[in-house]
């Protein structure tokens, strides 16, 4: 697939998620991987994209085998990441396979050209249907972000409700600039964590969930040769499952 169109995924299986499970398991520990089990959304001779299952480093951290160790007999040859995922979050995730690739989608992303979007679950009502989320975050240690007004560095997320739960706002959001963690920290200090989300919000109440609900589900960017692409990954059964279980209670 290549070419500047719209590309859609097609749902990641329950069968295809354990057996990915099973093949990441082995691929911690033995570091070895008999076949891809990621399935690929775009790719042409710049770029590959892949619908990120949750649970799976975006790239190797700490000797842990990543999102390209996992890619690496399917598609061999050297992966530059150009942007991250949360571990727990899944979704689309574009890699370079090449130098000059890397340098133009880095630029793009510099320009705030690339347009995410994600599929967030969060607590309670939101007011309004649609809003901006404009608060500097910095680190405050331990991996944690927060709001911060005098030492954060700019910081934007815009949203818009895509649905209604009785305690919860299904929402898309749209990361102007791409801070770690910052989807997650603008919804909290804004008194909605995402649902699951165990780093920020009542820890407690959100271990009753089984993952965090934060997907991604498209992102849109400019090829080198020109015109754009965009390349859409669905959420996964176990995303859908938990919007299914809420909706039954509710």
């Amino acid at each position: 697939m290549a070419g500047g169109g719209f590309v859609r995924s097609r749902r990641i299986c329950y069968k295809t998620l354990l057996e990915f499970r099973e093949i990441a398991r082995r691929t911690v520990q033995g570091r070895e991987v008999t076949a891809s089990p990621i399935r690929i959304l775009y790719q042409d001779d710049d770029y590959l994209a892949v619908d990120k299952p949750e649970g799976v480093l975006s790239i190797s951290e700490a000797g842990r085998g990543g999102l390209p160790e996992l890619l690496a007999d399917a598609h061999p040859g050297k992966l530059f990441p150009v942007h991250r995922l949360d571990r727990e979050a899944g979704g689309v995730i574009v890699f370079a396979r090449n130098a000059a690739a890397h340098r133009h989608l880095n630029t793009e992303f510099d320009r705030r050209a690339v347009r995410k979007t994600y599929l967030v679950l969060v607590h309670g009502q939101m007011t309004g249907e649609r809003g901006r989320v404009d608060r500097p975050i910095r680190e405050f240690g331990s991996g944690r972000m927060g709001v911060d007004p005098e030492r954060g560095k700019p910081s934007i997320t815009d949203w818009e409700v895509a649905g209604r739960l009785d305690a919860f706002t299904l929402v898309q959001a749209l990361p102007v600039t791409g801070r770690r963690h910052q989807i997650r920290v603008h919804f909290y200090n804004l008194g909605h964590p995402v649902v699951g989300d165990r780093k920020y919000g009542d820890h407690g109440l959100q271990e009753r969930f089984p993952r965090l609900m934060l997907h991604a589900l498209s992102i849109e960017f400019a090829l080198p040769a020109g015109g754009r692409v965009t390349v859409e990954a669905p959420p996964p059964a176990s995303f859908e499952a938990v919007l299914a279980a809420l909706k039954k209670r509710g």
